[in-house]
């Protein structure tokens, strides 16, 4: 089994806040936030909240399917913002884990084209992954238990 860090929700209250000083020290100030579900739900809220941000997107993305278990590219699901929403605008990618980083490839390039700039932050970044986040909190290489995420789900498919 791959080794493992647990993020619990004090931390991801701590990293939300941490991450959104980063942004802001920065001098980047986002038009929107882009939450790549599910994962980023939780911290584009946290991040919006802090920056005073009250455009919040959402676009869908399924890649992973298990732990270390994924399709072979990632693919935008329905619903999915239209370029008409983003045109102009400074946009802040929020996902919870740069992994791979296919997804948030597939974010950034949906993106191109309508963005004035398009930034990405992230709670975690692994050293192998493809796409470099302008705000990241902590980098790992280890497989992370995230709060939402870490219990079974309480129905079954």
């Amino acid at each position: 089994m791959a080794e493992r860090e647990t993020l619990t929700w004090t931390g991801f209250g701590r990293a939300g806040r941490e991450l959104a000083q980063q942004i802001a020290d920065d001098g980047y100030r986002p038009d929107l936030v882009l939450a790549v579900a599910r994962g980023g739900l939780f911290l584009a809220g946290s991040v919006a909240y802090a920056l005073d941000v009250k455009n919040v997107h959402v676009i869908n993305v399924e890649f992973y399917t298990g732990v270390d278990q994924r399709l072979d590219t990632p693919v935008l699901l329905p619903p999915s913002p239209r370029p008409a929403d983003l045109t102009g605008a400074k946009v802040l990618i929020v996902d919870d884990v740069a992994d791979t980083g296919e997804t948030l490839k597939l974010v950034r390039d949906f993106c191109a084209g309508h963005v004035a700039d398009a930034r990405i932050a992230v709670i975690y970044q692994k050293p192998h992954s493809l796409v470099g986040c302008e705000y990241v909190w902590s980098r790992t290489g280890k497989w992370i238990d995230f709060p939402w995420s870490s219990e079974p789900p309480v129905v079954s498919s």
